[in-house]
């Protein structure tokens, strides 16, 4: 079994929002959205010889698997821009479902990170709206 069969096995029927391997390494999370992405980012893990699987990829999904410099994602369901950012950053991609836009959590409309990144095209530039549009939610929320 490869990395990415193995990452995905493990999410699959798990409470497990995302999971990344290696050979010798596994990290889960449930952690909802970026959150776990955010989070290994800020931790300075490096992981060039990992392999992801995640229920979810949007776009600003997709710029944070860049800049963590995994080798291979799989996704359950992610979006056109999504793929287009992986592929063009030259990571492997397997699928389930792909759409056009990820929807927010209450369905009402584009997802808020996602949208955030919309017409960005530098993974470092799309962190930093990610952060800010995070930054903005939270305060919302409070």
């Amino acid at each position: 079994m490869n990395n990415l069969e193995k990452a995905k096995n493990i999410l699959s029927g798990s409470e497990y929002t995302c999971v990344i391997c290696n050979d010798t390494d596994v990290h889960t999370s449930t952690l909802r959205g970026v959150a776990p992405l955010i989070k290994w980012l800020d931790s300075g893990m490096k992981l060039t010889s990992y392999s992801a699987a995640d229920k979810v990829i949007g776009n600003g999904a997709a710029f944070l698997y860049v800049l963590l410099n995994v080798r291979e994602v799989y996704a359950g369901v992610i979006s056109e821009s999504a793929y287009k950012t992986l592929t063009q950053n030259n990571i492997l991609v397997q699928y389930d479902v792909m759409t056009e836009i990820i929807r927010n959590r209450s369905n009402t409309g584009q997802c808020p990170i996602e949208a955030a990144v919309s017409g960005i095209t530098e993974p470092s530039e799309a962190l930093s709206a990610i952060r800010n549009k995070l930054e903005d939610l939270k305060k919302a929320a409070s």
